[in-house]
């Protein structure tokens, strides 16, 4: 299933300055997998040691936090849209 994914500004320097990449995936655990064969080292920005999703990594799909979904196991539908958004924080 093709879907689009939205790069952050701070990653797109692995994707050569692309904003949006399509992928083909079953999963948001399949998105990431593609992204870091075809953009090596995509993964390791966005998941930890464990392969889960770095604190400050927010992935939505269609508007929904995965997090609130089924994580990374989230099914994800042709058409459907991926947002990887690095959480912002201060004062």
């Amino acid at each position: 299933m093709s879907l689009k994914v939205v790069i952050p500004t701070p990653l797109r320097k692995l994707t050569s300055g692309a904003e949006t990449v399509e992928v083909e995936a079953a999963t948001v655990q399949e998105v990431l997998d593609n992204l870091d064969s075809k953009y090596p080292g995509f993964r390791a920005s966005v998941c930890d040691e464990s392969g889960s999703l770095r604190r400050f990594i927010n992935i939505y799909l269609d508007g929904e936090d995965v997090r609130f979904l089924e994580n990374l196991a989230t099914p994800v539908a042709d058409g459907s849209e991926i947002a990887i958004v690095p959480a912002i924080s201060g004062g």
